[in-house]
């Protein structure tokens, strides 16, 4: 059907080769998980080459909604966003979390309503649970879901409707499988990890396997071979499954809590720490905007860029009271603004680059 090529965030950006099936077996299922009909507004923030398109573009092709793309412009300036979403009495959206966090850094909530929306769905990087719940206190009548998923399963594989009330230090689930997907994950030894009612699981790669897989990348059977794979817990006929790199566990209710990319992953005073867990306690902390984490493999530096009002010496003492000793970040670099990749997210990649080049000429 079409051949979407990856922000390259996590590396080289690869062409994802999609099918009809596995794009008309996802929007069904976002036909009928969130009511998409002729009676949908669509705000589209995502551009036609992020994965995350897919979503409303198709739903809309699929059940005669109305579809608004919205100025770049407009998330430079909430109150104008806002007049735009009433304006056009769009009720649904589909953002990135830097454009929401956008949204409620600047207070705009506060001041404004926003009486038409009635879904408020996002994906493609962590949502800073801080922030959602200044949009939860905003709407307290619209449905708010967290939605996860790579480029190789259409769009999404899992999902979370929020359903009770988050503390600012809880992840967001990333919830369960969609329809028509299954979702398996597997340690270090290749063997499955269930969940055991009412008890958190070990953490684990997260598999993805069902009908909204690519056929794989293209002309690139080598990157093919080692994503797509047979299914290692089914030996009885074979089946594939993708590796998403992701590590996730089961909380104590069955869902899925997203924890870093396994490429975040890294070793440091002896320990195995998720990049990830650093950034979610981090956000918890007030006056912090945005923030993201880097290791500095050459001086065994974690370090931490952060938009927002805090200074440096109460960030540090803040972290050291919410996170373990061998978590604390050995840097604080306050920005005026993170950078952003060309699908809206935090530029991990970037902000790499320039601080390796700068502080250790490499």
């Amino acid at each position: 059907m079409y051949i979407l090529y990856t922000s390259g965030s996590t590396g080289i950006p690869k062409g994802v080769v999609l099918n009809h099936k596995a794009v008309l077996s996802y929007i069904e299922w976002v036909k009928d998980s969130f009511d998409i009909d002729e009676n949908t507004i669509w705000g589209s923030q995502t551009p036609f080459y992020f994965s995350m398109s897919i979503t409303d573009v198709f739903s809309t092709m699929l059940t005669g909604a109305t579809f608004y793309i919205i100025p770049k412009i407009n998330f430079s300036f909430p109150i104008n966003l806002i007049k735009f979403l009433n304006e056009n009495k769009i009720n649904t959206i589909y953002w990135v979390p830097s454009a929401l966090c956008i949204v409620a850094n600047l207070g705009a909530l506060k001041d404004v309503k926003l009486p038409y929306l009635k879904n408020v769905l996002f994906a493609g990087e962590v949502m800073p649970t801080k922030q959602l719940n200044e949009w939860i206190k905003a709407l307290p009548e619209v449905r708010f879901a967290n939605l996860y998923g790579p480029t190789e399963t259409t769009d999404i594989c899992s999902y979370y409707v929020v359903d009770r009330k988050l503390e600012n230090t809880e992840s967001i689930p990333i919830g369960k499988h969609c329809d028509n997907c299954g979702l398996i994950l597997i340690n270090e030894n290749g063997n499955e990890i269930k969940y055991v009612e009412g008890k958190e699981s070990e953490p684990g790669e997260l598999l993805v396997r069902g009908s909204f897989l690519a056929s794989g990348y293209y002309k690139n059977v080598e990157k093919t071979s080692s994503t797509f794979v047979q299914n290692p817990v089914n030996s009885a006929y074979p089946e594939v499954v993708y590796k998403t790199g992701d590590i996730v566990k089961f909380d104590k209710t069955g869902n899925l809590i997203y924890i870093s990319r396994k490429d975040y992953q890294i070793k440091h005073m002896g320990y195995r720490i998720e990049l990830g867990e650093i950034e979610r306690n981090i956000y918890a902390i007030d006056g912090i905007a945005l923030c993201s984490c880097i290791y500095d493999e050459i001086n065994k530096n974690i370090v931490l860029f952060y938009q927002g009002s805090i200074d440096e010496t109460s960030l540090a003492k803040k972290a050291s009271e919410r996170l373990l000793p061998y978590m604390v970040p050995n840097k604080y670099i306050l920005l005026k603004a993170l950078p952003y990749n060309s699908n809206g997210k935090i530029d991990k990649k970037l902000l790499k680059t320039n601080y390796m080049k700068e502080v250790n000429n490499v």
